[in-house]
């Protein structure tokens, strides 16, 4: 019986069947009774490849299609395999070659070797392959998107609000925790090129200075230091430029400190500069609402905790600070949350003149409640001044007030500061009991203990 040519012109292939006068690539045969798919179904499922119809791979778990005559996909080991000694990867088309061994086509740009991209004759870098589809950008779609990494192609990061692109046959970018990793014993950090090392443990290209161990930066063969990377591109200026910017820091580079009305440059991986808490912090107070930036000088603890820690050390010597006031502060932080230390007390919106500092401060529901560690109960400071930032104070914040003012000397008192701390921490807990039930009805309450 003679076999009918498919009735599509031009087309040399033979009708799969009678009824429609077709090949498969052109709608002949039984197709995929998935909503919407055109494809040929495989086998005798009515499922195309897409939607899991025909032979598929026996490895457990798998839901890939097996290829040719063998039981598994290619992933598993299944079709041609690439015919170079110790290789296992899949041979390319018609080729008994992998990709990384010179199968399949080839790109053909004079002197490339790369592997052509899809139905072009171009690699990725010359162009090849699907190209990202938002306007003036030349980059390559990613996966079976429309874009390029970019502009949100490829698999992305799937941490909650990341829109980062995921890296390798990871589900992560490389911020969370994607791709290869340094194998260094205990660092975390991404592994960098084709190396098994992070940047700060030799990964990477390296600078090419005699001597010089740092890392080379962008397509350069330099460090930083020896002039590699971008450089900022004021005029006389030879510092490196930061980020994505082409200035240095000096001259407006890299991120910035979000705070109103600051120019500082943003420390580290944080938004905001040393002054407004950026960089890196105290590792004794880090959790604390106050926290300090620590220093190099100090073991990168903040001077305050330094000398709580080590008072001993030859470097506590020379550190001032108000030992009863922070004495106070670590009994408050360890039996509540939320308090606020030796800040500035201001609005943004008015043009205060005044800028207060309260001791140590938190608000709940609409008061204040604010505790003042007053050395020596303060009996040399004018009573009038007294007044006065009282009154300041209740101008930043209208609402209601509870002021906890705590002598922890003996000028008063004999009762030692161990046993006054314990008193203040039992007040402070029944003033937020009272505050929270709405039990404080005065505008302004103050407290005072061992005056």
């Amino acid at each position: 019986m003679t076999r009918k040519q498919c009735n599509e012109y031009e087309c040399t292939k033979y009708a799969v069947d009678a009824k429609s006068g077709k090949c498969k690539k052109h709608g002949g045969g039984k197709r995929c009774n998935e909503i919407g798919c055109k494809a040929s179904a495989r086998g005798n499922s009515d499922k195309c490849v897409a939607h899991g119809g025909g032979k598929r791979c026996n490895e457990e778990g798998c839901k890939a299609s097996a290829v040719g005559k063998s039981d598994k996909c290619v992933a598993h080991g299944g079709g041609k395999r690439c015919n170079e000694i110790g290789c296992k990867a899949s041979a390319v088309g018609k080729s008994d070659k992998c990709v990384a061994h010179g199968g399949g086509n080839r790109c053909n740009e004079i002197g490339c070797k790369a592997s052509a991209q899809g139905k072009t004759d171009k690699c990725i870098a010359h162009g090849g392959g699907n190209r990202c589809t938002e306007e003036g950008c030349k980059a390559s779609a990613v996966g079976k998107s429309d874009k390029c990494k970019k502009h949100g192609g490829g698999k992305r990061c799937n941490e909650i609000g990341c829109k980062a692109s995921a890296v390798g046959k990871t589900d992560k970018c490389i911020a969370h925790g994607g791709g290869n990793r340094c194998t260094e014993e205990g660092c975390k950090a991404s592994a960098v090129g084709k190396s098994d090392k992070c940047v700060a443990h030799g990964g990477g290209n390296r600078c090419n200075e005699i001597g010089c161990k740092a890392s080379a930066r962008g397509k350069s063969d330099k460090c930083k230091k020896h002039g590699g990377g971008n450089r900022c591109n004021e005029i006389g200026c030879k510092a490196s430029a930061v980020g994505k910017t082409d200035k240095c820091i000096a001259h407006g580079g890299g991120k910035r400190c979000i705070e109103i009305g600051c120019k500082a440059s943003a420390v580290g991986k944080s938004d905001k500069c040393v002054a407004h808490g950026g960089g890196n912090r105290c590792p004794n107070c880090i959790n604390w609402i106050d926290s300090r930036g620590g220093n190099i000088k100090y073991d990168n603890y903040c001077a305050t905790c330094f000398k709580q820690i080590f008072p001993d050390d030859e470097r506590s010597k020379v550190v001032y600070s108000h030992t009863k006031e922070i004495m106070v502060r670590n009994a408050i932080n360890a039996n509540f949350d939320g308090f606020i230390h030796d800040k500035t007390l201001y609005t943004h919106n008015c043009n205060c003149t005044h800028r207060r500092r309260i001791d140590h401060r938190k608000l709940i529901n609409s008061t204040i409640l604010a505790v003042e560690t007053d050395e020596f109960g303060h009996i040399g400071y004018d009573k009038k001044d007294e007044e006065i930032r009282y009154d300041d104070l209740y101008m930043i914040h209208s609402g209601k007030w509870i002021y906890i003012r705590f002598n922890p000397d003996n000028n008063v008192s004999k009762v030692d500061i161990v046993d006054k701390i314990d008193k203040l921490i039992e007040t402070i807990d029944d003033c937020i009991y009272r505050i929270e039930n709405d039990e404080n009805n005065e505008l302004v309450e103050i407290i005072k203990l061992y005056f």
